[in-house]
């Protein structure tokens, strides 16, 4: 079985490409970004099984020429995330995200692929009116990262309508686990407090704390991708949860350390939720770790984010102006 890995130096898609190897699949691996050392090292223990072809998904050109021969699943994990910056630049995420979608859909297409796994986005929600949240819930992106995704989706449902393409979306719910990857702009609570942490700094909470997160750990959405490339389910789209729901407070509590408030931003649900009764049983997958479990695995690699940017109040306020500047009333 040959998979091809859209994104596959990033968080999950390198959490993805590890298991996928050591279950001795072979791997094609998409990227616009080198893996990182030790990830390279890693993969390339497993010789010819792995393959790596730097390449942007939105050029066409690029894809053609990097498109692997004989691919029997495709991950799509390829593309723009972060708030702000969607915010920020809009067309740059439309051109990412929906565009580089469909034209990873077309190589598919033409290669007759057997399975295209789509990595959606909770956010498609926007700030929900049920909790937990199921998949029948009205769609109401609140910015333009979350309708990209959104419309990303849609995508390739229709390509599964129309062209008999084999897909499966899977809807995450705040992914977190080992490596989560850092950014230049502000960006996943988790990197944010453990750079922080390391650093001596406060821990910068949004609003009260109290708001509430459906953490799911990296490991157990890996193994929901994969489980749904096995199945004969197609044309569908399913909530990836961990089963429950968090406070940020719970979260500072575990890491420990002095803490500040900043103030709370509009455009964000208090509480995140996945109903995940339909991939249950449809699926039949389930999460398998806590999120107190979770934790505990990330606490001691905490050296990873040793390079990270440390956020203060004064330069979330400056990083997180436009949002805002649109988002508030």
């Amino acid at each position: 079985m040959k998979c091809l890995v859209t994104g596959g130096t990033g968080f999950i898609g390198s959490h993805l490409v590890r298991r996928l190897l050591e279950e001795r699949y072979e791997v094609r691996l998409l990227d616009s970004h080198n893996p990182n050392r030790d990830d390279y090292d890693l993969f390339k223990k497993f010789g010819k099984n792995y393959r790596f072809a730097k390449c942007d998904i939105a050029d066409k050109k690029q894809i053609k020429q990097s498109f692997f021969k004989n691919i029997d699943w495709v991950f799509h994990l390829a593309g723009k995330s972060n708030i702000v910056p969607s915010i920020e630049e809009p067309e740059t995420y439309h051109r990412v995200n929906v565009s580089g979608t469909v034209y990873i859909l077309e190589a598919c297409r033409k290669a007759g692929i057997k399975k295209f796994l789509y990595t959606a986005s909770s956010s498609c929600y926007g700030i929900p009116e049920t909790y937990p949240t199921p998949e029948t819930a009205p769609i109401r992106p609140q910015y333009p990262y979350a309708l990209t995704k959104y419309l990303g989706e849609l995508y390739a449902l229709h390509y599964a309508q129309v062209y008999k393409l084999p897909v499966i979306s899977l809807r995450l719910f705040n992914v977190f686990g080992p490596r989560v990857r850092s950014y230049g702009t502000y960006g996943p609570v988790i990197s944010i407090f453990m750079a922080q942490k390391l650093k001596g700094a406060a821990l910068t909470v949004v609003g009260t704390g109290r708001q509430r997160r459906d953490f799911t750990y990296v490991s157990d959405v890996v193994e929901a991708f994969i489980t749904a490339a096995k199945s004969k389910v197609t044309n569908n789209f399913f909530n990836v949860g961990s089963g429950g729901t968090y406070s940020i407070n719970e979260m500072v509590k575990i890491i420990g350390g002095r803490t500040t408030r900043i103030p709370k931003r509009p455009g964000e649900p208090d509480c995140t939720y996945a109903d995940i009764t339909k991939i249950r049983k449809i699926l039949g997958w389930q999460p398998k770790v806590s999120f107190r479990d979770g934790m505990k695995r990330i606490l001691p690699e905490i050296d990873y984010w040793k390079n990270a940017p440390v956020w203060t109040p004064k330069t979330i306020h400056s990083a997180t102006k436009n949002w805002f500047r649109y988002l508030g009333n």
